[in-house]
């Protein structure tokens, strides 16, 4: 008989029952795939003089060989992954940048779709320079770069602003990493604005959650603000930051931290996210974030992929099986919420959500084409959901909601023959040709109805944590305080109520 491992930090209820489960019937994650050889454990190798390697956010030099030679010749997954690119409006080599002094995310004044078309639009244009050559696209990337560098000089906002700080700060600075070294752009100044405006708000989400306790804001609010802060630290050549993100990553207080973000192992490979009791469309942004943060630190030889054995492929598959229509084990687990000297509260969750369940987002094929074709270890439910999405789209293909929340297009750019790599094999080796094999996919239809979104926590919008919250001034009046895009009642003095 096993038993779940509970590895819940604080936030995690003294009251949570460990759930006794029997054998596990699926195929385990995490063994070595038939005929592929026990790869050993590792450190994603780096350069050896502890230089960072450029490029080397999400995509290496390797991998941009590797996609124009697989596009030039129509090969395989590259050509329809291509076409996808290509043929998204954002991707076009005519796109002017409209930057703003101040982006606003929630409340009055929110124009951060202003700023995240314009993240895609540098990012897509800057992959099809790297892709074809073409130098239209290099300059309008490099164009879209230099305008919001000289322009942009705050956030502000609900406590939403910290996400715009830690999405488009981790995109930002991936379309800046490809155009690195382009005549024209100025790269310089393009750093400077990313650790004013986006790092200092990441790093300072992370140290002080917005006055919050630190259980109070779910795993996608640390994890995108993690992928920022590591992300600028390698556009900045800057040690400090990298290692910053990296121990969050490994050992931070709050949610987004790996062992708090998938706290419980079940029986049969799977690591019970957290976000997955909470909604779908949120459990997959996290999802998304954990693909983004271990694919850049493998790139500069971080294996955080591997990291706890495997832990993440565990919380990834996991969520997979759910969003698929298959039943998964739970352990009730109770959060904390709140803020000190505020209001604070405690909220059981006892099943995964079934809110937005079968959510499609572009965030698979990192994952599969690292723990599958990269590394030979099973991954069946990834798989599953990395063809069902196959080819993935971006910049806005799947809504302005959670679609613009991930740069997408990963059948392109993550698509890799098998070649399983071993502790000595350089990681931008792999750029060699061949087709990989195509995933399974699973029969089980999601929940009728899956369209997407997220849920406003209990169903009210009210909760500390929820997001897309509105204005604050209009409920300054009725005693409470806006933070984290959502609202908590104050106690008011003097009235005798609370």
């Amino acid at each position: 008989m096993s038993v779940s491992q509970d590895n819940s930090r604080p936030m995690m209820s003294r009251r949570s029952v460990l759930r006794v489960a029997g054998a596990a019937g699926a195929v385990g994650v995490g063994t070595v795939a038939a005929g592929a050889g026990a790869a050993p454990a590792l450190a994603a190798p780096g350069k050896a003089d502890g230089a960072f390697a450029h490029p080397g956010l999400l995509h290496t030099q390797a991998d941009f060989d590797r996609m124009a030679v697989k596009v030039k010749a129509g090969a395989g997954r590259w050509k329809p992954g291509y076409a996808k690119l290509a043929a998204n409006p954002r991707s076009a080599g005519t796109w002017k940048a409209q930057p703003l002094a101040t982006v606003v995310r929630g409340g009055a004044g929110d124009n951060v779709t202003t700023l995240a078309f314009d993240v895609a639009a540098a990012y897509q244009n800057a992959l099809r320079w790297r892709i074809s050559g073409d130098t239209a696209h290099a300059d309008a990337a490099r164009d879209i770069l230099n305008a919001w560098s000289a322009k942009l000089t705050h956030l502000d906002g609900s406590a939403d602003r910290f996400i715009a700080a830690g999405i488009h700060g981790y995109q930002f600075a991936n379309a800046a990493e490809i155009m690195r070294g382009y005549e024209g752009f100025d790269l310089a100044r393009f750093q400077k604005m990313m650790v004013d405006v986006f790092y200092s708000m990441s790093s300072d989400f992370l140290t002080r959650h917005n006055g919050a306790y630190e259980s109070n804001y779910w795993s996608s609010w640390d994890l995108l603000s993690v992928a920022c802060v590591l992300s600028v630290g390698i556009l900045c050549d800057d040690r400090s930051k990298v290692d910053e993100a990296v121990t969050y990553f490994k050992s931070g207080k709050g949610m987004g931290s790996i062992k708090n973000a998938i706290p419980i192992l079940h029986p049969g490979g799977l690591g019970q996210m957290v976000e997955v009791g909470r909604d779908q469309g949120h459990a997959l942004l996290s999802v998304g974030l954990l693909g983004t943060i271990c694919e850049t630190a493998w790139n500069q030889g971080i294996d955080l992929y591997g990291y706890d054995d495997n832990r993440v492929l565990k919380g990834v598959e996991y969520a997979a099986k759910w969003n698929q229509g298959f039943d998964v084990p739970f352990t009730s687990w109770t959060w904390h919420k709140g803020a000190p000297g505020a209001w604070e509260g405690w909220e059981t969750f006892t099943k995964p959500s079934t809110w937005a369940r079968g959510n499609v987002r572009p965030i698979w094929e990192s994952l599969y084409n690292h723990y599958v074709n990269r590394r030979g270890l099973e991954a069946p439910y990834v798989t599953a959901m990395a063809a069902k999405v196959r080819p993935e789209g971006g910049g806005g293909d799947y809504g302005t909601g959670g679609g613009l929340d991930h740069l997408g297009f990963g059948t392109l750019t993550f698509t890799r023959p098998r070649a399983i790599v071993s502790v000595a094999t350089p990681a931008p080796s792999d750029s060699a040709g061949g087709n990989p094999s195509g995933g399974g996919s699973s029969s089980a239809a999601p929940d009728a109805g899956a369209s997407g979104g997220v849920e406003p926590h209990g169903g009210t919008g009210t909760d500390l944590a929820a997001t897309g919250a509105g204005g604050i001034a209009a409920f300054a009046g009725a005693g409470v305080l806006a933070l984290a895009g959502g609202l908590i009642a104050l106690r008011r003095r003097n009235t005798g109520g609370s």
